[in-house]
């Protein structure tokens, strides 16, 4: 099995079709198409189920997907590590942060790990935590941040813990209550983020653990329109403490839910026994010792 066989197949599913994958890595849809048969004959079974224009994942492809990942990964480890060992670059860190707290939490990182290591290439990718997760495990990453609690792929330390506020309209009913009652919740409509923030997997799950069946008004990835919204009476919002601190609204009050199970816990992670640069564990220090 040839990892140029497997980076084909896994830039087909990544790309979404064969032309695309071709492009990405500079063939032709033949030789592509070729390699995924190829693929197919040595594993016994076929990867794709393909539907109309669509190439769907079989079973067998998605097991095959995901080892060829994390293989492709670890060839990408031992050269960074052979690199460095030889002295071949000057350091890379590849670094995925998430669209929500990036700004109060890592923007001062990066001024300080620019200062202490102007060498280093800072290479960002900017996604919701959940599609982070899945770059970070294919290796086009070498470290996230992502909000716990994460799969056991990853490994990780910890960053940050802040309660989640409720945000609801000054003229709300619990716009002067210590704290959420979950009973007038039942009744209310909200606004959550687009698919993709790991936030929505805390705020569901709070949901759930209180037999919530919720009205979904409307979604966005913009926390100032979000706010604007709940200004306007379309529904309630929820966001970290020190998030919603930083978007005061005079027709906007942040209830705090009271539920330690809500807890926004912001950590970095990483591909679990993945190998760590320099750079990586630069960053990684630095970040610790800000945390602490």
């Amino acid at each position: 099995m040839e990892l140029r066989v497997l980076h084909a197949f896994v830039e087909v599913v990544r790309q979404g079709g064969f032309s695309r994958a071709a492009k990405t890595v500079f063939s032709t849809q033949s030789t592509v198409s070729k390699a995924v048969r190829r693929l197919e004959d040595e594993v016994g079974a076929p990867l794709f189920d393909r539907v109309g224009h669509r190439s769907v994942l079989t079973e067998t492809g998605e097991i095959v997907y995901r080892r060829a990942q994390r293989i492709l990964a670890e060839r990408d480890d031992m050269f960074a590590e052979i690199g460095e060992l030889r002295g071949l670059n000057s350091g890379t860190l590849r670094l995925g942060l998430p669209r929500i707290g990036s700004s109060i939490l890592f923007a001062p990182l990066f001024a300080r790990y620019r200062q202490l290591y102007p060498g280093i290439d800072i290479r960002l990718v900017e996604q919701g935590s959940d599609r982070l997760e899945e770059i970070l495990l294919s290796g086009e990453i070498d470290l996230a941040a992502s909000l716990l609690p994460v799969s056991d792929d990853f490994e990780w330390q910890s960053v940050r813990i802040e309660p989640l506020m409720a945000l609801v309209p000054a003229n709300h009913e619990l716009a002067q209550s210590p704290a959420i009652d979950v009973d007038i919740l039942r009744r209310q409509s909200f606004i959550l983020f687009e698919s993709g923030f790991g936030l929505n997997r805390i705020i569901m799950d709070f949901f759930k653990r209180n037999d919530i069946a919720p009205t979904i008004a409307a979604r966005s990835s913009q926390i100032d329109f979000i706010v604007g919204l709940v200004a306007a009476g379309l529904g309630i919002a929820f966001l970290p403490r020190m998030i919603a601190g930083q978007r005061p609204h005079a027709q906007v009050k942040a209830v705090p839910l009271q539920d330690p199970l809500t807890d926004w816990h912001m950590a970095l992670i990483w591909r679990h026994g993945a190998y760590l640069s320099h750079s990586s564990r630069a960053w990684l220090e630095i970040a610790r010792q800000e945390a602490a």
